[in-house]
């Protein structure tokens, strides 16, 4: 029964949950479905993708018993993905589940803000601590058009209830896209930093085999600094002094200061992060892994490969899932093998595995 897989609550952590290259997971991004409301073009084909059975989806109960797994085994921050994770049913039930886990020290979520202006104050309610919400343009036709079904004034309306709802830490997610976006990284940096939020550019990758991917777009890292700088004449980013709060996953972050010798706050204000795994390899300093919302553990993003903890559970509990989950990271790779001429990507779609 899944009920016996359950880590006695206060359980003590055995050993830091750690791979063969000395890194230590202590993250781990829970898919909760693979079906989402938009079509974003960087992400899977207009007609859609094909979608796990639902009767294969994991139940909240299965979610639980195997971040209460993980977290036996020192992961102490998840993050819910999709798909879209709002459009499952009952999510916040699932949140205040997972927030009983003895040892979980945050919940994030990542969302399109489509649903966010009914969900925002009951998620944070339930436990959500941080979010991550994806504002790819400010021009509601571009945003519709990149979304192919999103409508910019009712994410807009999500985020306002977001910040209503008391949630200190909301990130602005775009993914940059040379011919379409580049033109608004500075004026969506300085929108987000108007509101309180922190914008994060996002190098689009080679999933689906590189069938979405097409090379000449990709906005590297690099020229999105410049695009930031260029934007705010008289201004450069440097590293904030104090570093990136702790906790915030595979983005760089960099401060936007006016003159020379700016006094050491200032480096804590206008932060914009870059997650770049196609130009400025993080793969070093992992922290996380992935499970699918039909319970198979990714170790890597950028691979196929996965174990299926939802049968493992089942046959053999708790001992099982932990085992499983040691072994995976013994053999995770070092790194991926994404190409920026839109080779070395997996077959799977982002919205199959929450990203």
């Amino acid at each position: 029964m899944v009920e016996n897989a359950l880590p006695a609550a206060g359980e003590a952590i055995s050993s830091p949950l750690i791979d063969r290259k000395q890194r230590r997971v202590t993250y781990l991004r829970v898919s909760v479905t693979d079906r989402c409301n938009y079509r974003c073009t960087y992400c899977m084909p207009e007609d859609g993708v094909d979608h796990v059975d639902r009767a294969d989806i994991l139940s909240f109960e299965e979610i639980v018993a195997l971040v209460r797994c993980f977290v036996g085994l020192g992961v102490d921050r998840i993050r819910l993905t999709g798909g879209e994770p709002t459009v499952r049913r009952d999510l916040v039930d699932l949140v205040r589940l997972l927030r009983a886990i003895p040892g979980l020290r945050e919940i994030a979520l990542s969302t399109n803000g489509h649903l966010l202006d009914t969900l925002a104050a009951p998620l944070r309610a339930a436990g959500v601590d941080r979010l991550n919400v994806s504002v790819d343009s400010l021009s509601p036709e571009r945003f519709s058009r990149i979304t192919r079904r999103g409508d910019l004034g009712r994410v807009m309306a999500g985020l306002h209830a977001a910040r209503a709802a008391g949630f200190q830490s909301i990130k602005i997610n775009a993914v940059a896209v040379k011919g379409f976006n580049d033109d608004e990284v500075a004026s969506l940096c300085r929108w987000a930093w108007g509101e309180g939020f922190v914008p994060r550019f996002i190098e689009q990758m080679p999933m689906m085999d590189g069938s979405l991917f097409v090379p000449g777009q990709l906005l590297a890292a690099a020229e999105i600094r410049r695009l930031v700088e260029a934007g705010f004449p008289g201004s450069r980013l440097v590293p904030p002094t104090t570093g990136a709060p702790q906790g915030w996953g595979p983005a760089r972050y960099w401060s936007l200061v006016d003159g020379p010798n700016p006094p050491p706050d200032a480096t804590q204000s206008r932060l914009v992060g870059l997650i770049s795994p196609m130009t400025e390899h993080f793969c070093d300093t992992c922290n996380r892994v992935r499970l699918s919302s039909a319970g198979a553990l990714h170790a890597c993003l950028a691979y196929d490969d996965a174990v299926d903890l939802r049968g493992i559970l089942h046959r053999s509990g708790e001992a099982g899932v932990k085992a499983a989950i040691r072994a995976a990271l013994a053999v995770k790779r070092d790194g991926h093998d994404f190409q920026l001429v839109g080779l070395g990507g997996p077959r799977k779609s982002m919205v199959q595995i929450g990203g």
